[in-house]
C-alpha cells in the first residue's frame, strides 16, 4: 500500500506543469549570459582594432602631408596618435613610421622613427606589395601594433595582438626627408 501512495506521488509530480518555465530558465540562462557577454567582448575588440587602423592611416597620412619633417614633429604625431586611443592607453601602443624609396629595384630606408618599438636602420631593405613602387618612387609606410587584454577577463584568454600596415605617397614631395 505504501508503494502505491508514493507511485500516485511520482504521476502527480510528472503531471504538474508548475515550475517548467523556471526549470527551463535556470537551464537557458548560462548560453544566453555567454552569448551576451562574448557579444560585447567581441564588440570592444573590434572597436580597438578600429582605432588600430585609424591610427595607422592617420600616422602615415600626418607624415606625408610634410616635406621635410623634424624630430620634434615626429614625436608631436606620435602624441597625436596615441590620442586617437581613448578610452584605452595609446601611450602603449607600438608605433612606427618610415620612408621608404625604391631605387635600382631594391626598396631601402631613408628614415625611420618608432615609439615602443625598434625604427629601422637607414637603408635597410624593406619589403612592400609587389607594384606598390617604381624606381624612383617613395612611400610613407606607418605600423601601429596594440596588445589588447580582455576587458572583462574570461571570453578571449590571454592577449589579443592588432596590428596595421599603411602605405602612402608623399603629397608635396617625391621623398619625406627629416632634420
Amino acid at each position: 500500500m505504501r508503494s502505491n501512495g508514493m507511485l500516485a506521488k511520482l504521476r502527480r509530480f510528472g503531471r504538474n506543469k508548475k515550475g517548467v518555465s523556471a526549470v527551463e530558465f535556470a537551464l537557458i540562462l548560462p548560453v544566453f549570459a555567454l552569448l551576451y557577454f562574448g557579444s560585447i567582448e567581441v564588440s570592444f575588440l573590434m572597436m580597438v582594432d578600429r582605432k588600430v587602423t585609424h591610427t595607422a592611416s592617420a600616422l602615415g597620412d600626418l607624415v606625408a602631408r610634410g616635406t621635410t619633417m623634424t624630430e620634434s614633429e615626429v614625436t608631436d604625431i606620435f602624441k597625436a596618435s596615441s590620442a586617437l586611443f581613448q578610452p584605452y592607453n595609446g601611450a602603449n601602443a607600438k608605433m612606427r613610421v618610415t620612408s621608404v624609396k625604391r631605387e635600382n629595384g631594391k626598396t631601402t630606408v631613408v628614415w625611420s622613427r618608432a615609439q615602443n618599438m625598434s625604427a629601422y636602420g637607414k637603408g635597410a631593405s624593406v619589403t612592400v606589395p609587389t607594384g606598390l613602387l617604381s624606381n624612383g618612387e617613395s612611400v610613407i609606410m606607418s605600423e601601429v601594433t596594440f596588445d589588447y587584454n580582455s576587458t572583462l577577463g574570461y571570453f578571449l584568454p590571454g592577449t589579443k595582438t592588432l596590428d596595421e600596415k599603411f602605405y602612402l605617397r608623399p603629397r608635396r614631395v617625391d621623398v619625406v626627408n627629416i632634420q
